[in-house]
């Protein structure tokens, strides 16, 4: 009866060891994939309001003789690369900016450091488009 005794000792060490990590492992799952939805929801808002910055860039002087609504492509990445500074997020980043005659579409990237999950940086991405608009009085 000893020798079985003796077989199964620190059973319950090892057990809970397993058990131990696999509570952890779940925890950073939980609490590093809500870092990294938070930080795709984040990039979506920062893209977007960036686009509409952007979208502002009207070329007046084709809008007033041709009644042609366009953006200025140079004016527009400025605005977006404006926003962006003013917003002063260091872990966003424009990765690309798109002008299609009265659209603009705006690609940013957010970097996101794991807190519990050993997998390295994560980086996600968003798009938005945002589009120029004539209103009459």
């Amino acid at each position: 009866m000893t020798g079985t005794r003796t077989s199964e000792r620190g059973a319950v060490s090892t057990f809970l060891a397993v058990i131990a990590l696999a509570l952890l492992m779940a925890a950073g799952l939980a609490i590093d994939g809500g870092r990294k939805v938070n930080a795709l929801r984040e990039a979506s808002h920062i893209a977007d309001n960036a686009a509409r910055a952007g979208a502002q860039a009207v070329d007046l002087d084709t809008l007033r003789t041709t009644g042609e609504l366009r953006l200025l492509p140079d004016q527009a990445t400025a605005r977006v690369s404006d926003y962006l500074a003013a917003l002063d997020h260091t872990a966003a980043e424009v990765t690309a900016v798109t002008v299609d005659g009265a659209e603009l579409t705006v690609t940013v990237a957010v970097t996101v450091d794991p807190v519990l999950l050993p997998v390295g940086t994560m980086t996600v991405r968003a798009t938005e488009t945002a589009a120029a608009i004539t209103q009459e009085p």
